[in-house]
C-alpha cells in the first residue's frame, strides 16, 4: 500500500470547496475583534475565542512591541538552556499569585502543556482517567502515557458515575491522574467539578483540570473552574492556555511547586521545544493585568453570551444550555451545517462549522462564541441574520 494513498483519495474538502461552501482557513485580513475583514469585507465575528477582547487592546499591543525592541523576536533556544527570560519568570510568579498556588510554568503552546504534564506524571503502572469529551490536546498527553506503558481509561462525558464506576476498578495502589476540561471547548458545558473532586478524594486520585475555555469566563475575576466553585485548594494541577483570554500564544501549568518543578526538569515539550517569544509572553503580561483591574469585563462577556443565548432560544433554535462564553447552536447534519455557515457568512456574520466526527453525528452545530467587546448592536443583527437564515432552511 502507498503511503500516501490516503492523501490523493481524500476529496471532502475539494467537494465542499467546489460547492462554495468551505468554511475553514479563511485569511482574515484585518482583526478589530468583534468585527474582521474576510475577502475584503467587514464581517461581525461569534467564532473567536477572544474572550475579553484584548488581541486589539492598544496596551498588550503596545507590550509586545516594547518586548520585541528589548529582546528581539525569538528566544533561540529551550526554557533548560538559553532561552529563559526575566519575563518568563515575571509572567510565572504573577500567574502563581493570581491563582494562588506555590508555582507555575510556561510552555510555548497550550497543545504542548499537556503533553508536557500527562505523560510526565503518568508512568508505567500508573493511570490516567479522562473524559471522553476531553480537548484533542489532553488526548494526545493521555495517547504518549499510554505509549509509554501507563493505562488511559476514559469515562462518559460529564458521567460522575461512569467515573466512580472507572476508578473502582482500578487497582487501590496505582498511581491516578482524573483529567477534565473545566469548560469544554465544543459545548461550553463547565464540569461537575465538586462531584468530581469528591470521587477523587475517595479513590486517591490527583486532579488535572484544563481551564484553556474557563480563565477570565468564570470563576472569581475570571480565575477559572476551581474558583467557581470554592475549590481552589482542592485542585492539584490546572493547565490553561494563552491564546484565548491572554490574548497571545502560549500554555501554562499551576501547582504545588515540587511538582511544577518535577515536569520542569522531565517534560520533553518543554526541554525539546523554543520558549515562548517575548511578544508573546509581554502580551500575556499586559493581558492579566487587564483582568486583574478590569473585571468587570467577565462580567461583560457572560452577559453578552446570554443575551444570545436566549435570544437565539426564543427564536426557535435549539441552543445547548451553558453559562460561558459559547453558545453552540444544533443543525444535526453536515450539509445542512455547511449551508448554514455559507448564509451566515454572506448576510455578514461568522462563526464555526463543527461537523462529524468531530461532533457526534446528530450534533452538528454553529458553534459560536462572544466577547466582551461586542456591542448589542452587532449582537442584535446576529440574531436577526440567523433568524433569516434559520427560516430559510427550516430550522425554525
Amino acid at each position: 500500500m502507498d503511503l500516501f494513498k490516503k492523501c490523493y483519495d481524500f476529496t471532502r474538502a475539494d467537494e465542499i470547496k467546489a460547492a462554495g461552501l468551505y468554511p475553514y482557513f479563511r485569511a482574515i485580513e484585518e482583526n478589530e475583534g468583534p468585527v474582521v475583514q474576510i475577502e475584503g469585507k467587514k464581517v461581525i465575528m461569534a467564532g473567536s475565542n477572544n474572550y475579553l477582547g484584548l488581541t486589539s487592546h492598544p496596551k498588550v499591543k503596545e507590550a509586545a512591541i516594547e518586548a520585541i525592541k528589548k529582546y528581539g523576536t525569538g528566544c533561540s533556544g529551550s526554557r533548560y538552556l538559553t532561552g529563559t527570560l526575566d519575563l518568563h519568570i515575571e509572567l510565572e510568579h504573577k500567574l502563581a499569585k493570581f491563582f494562588n498556588k506555590d508555582a507555575v510554568l510556561l510552555f510555548s503552546t497550550g497543545y504542548q502543556t499537556g503533553q508536557g504534564i500527562i505523560p510526565t506524571l503518568v508512568q508505567r503502572g500508573d493511570y490516567v482517567i479522562s473524559d471522553r469529551d476531553n480537548h484533542a490536546s489532553i488526548v494526545a498527553g493521555n495517547l504518549m502515557a499510554k505509549g509509554a506503558t501507563a493505562e488511559m481509561v476514559r469515562y462518559k462525558h460529564e458521567d460522575m458515575d461512569d467515573l466512580e464506576r472507572v476508578l473502582k476498578k482500578i487497582p487501590e495502589e496505582a498511581g491516578k491522574l482524573v483529567v477534565s476540561d473545566g469548560v469544554f471547548s465544543t459545548g461550553g458545558e463547565i464540569v461537575d467539578l465538586p462531584k468530581l473532586n469528591s470521587i477523587a478524594k475517595k479513590y486517591k486520585a490527583k486532579i488535572l483540570i484544563d481551564d484553556a475555555h474557563s480563565v477570565g469566563v468564570i470563576g472569581k475575576g475570571g480565575r477559572g473552574t476551581a474558583s467557581e466553585f470554592n475549590l481552589g485548594n482542592d485542585i492539584d494541577l490546572t493547565m490553561g492556555t494563552f491564546s484565548k483570554t491572554f490574548a497571545s500564544l502560549g500554555g501554562f501549568v499551576a501547582g504545588d511547586s515540587k511538582i511544577i518543578d518535577y515536569i520542569k526538569h522531565m517534560a520533553s515539550s518543554l526541554i525539546f521545544s523554543a520558549s515562548p517569544t517575548p511578544a508573546s509572553v509581554a502580551s500575556a503580561l499586559a493581558a492579566l493585568d487587564i483582568l486583574e483591574k478590569e473585571p468587570e469585563r467577565v462580567d461583560k462577556l457572560i452577559s453578552n453570551a446570554n443575551f444570545v443565548r436566549e435570544g437565539m432560544k426564543n427564536l426557535g433554535f435549539t441552543v445547548l444550555e451553558g453559562r460561558t462564553a459559547i453558545v453552540p447552536v444544533i443543525v444535526g447534519n453536515d450539509d445542512l451545517a455547511f449551508k448554514m455557515w455559507r448564509i451566515l457568512y454572506d448576510k455578514g456574520v461568522f462563526v464555526n462549522v463543527f461537523i462529524s466526527p468531530g461532533v457526534p453525528e446528530g450534533r452538528q452545530m454553529m458553534r459560536t462564541s462572544y466577547m466582551a467587546t461586542h456591542n448589542e448592536e452587532q449582537l442584535s443583527k446576529l440574531l436577526d441574520v440567523f433568524k433569516v437564515t434559520g427560516k430559510e432552511l427550516g430550522l425554525i
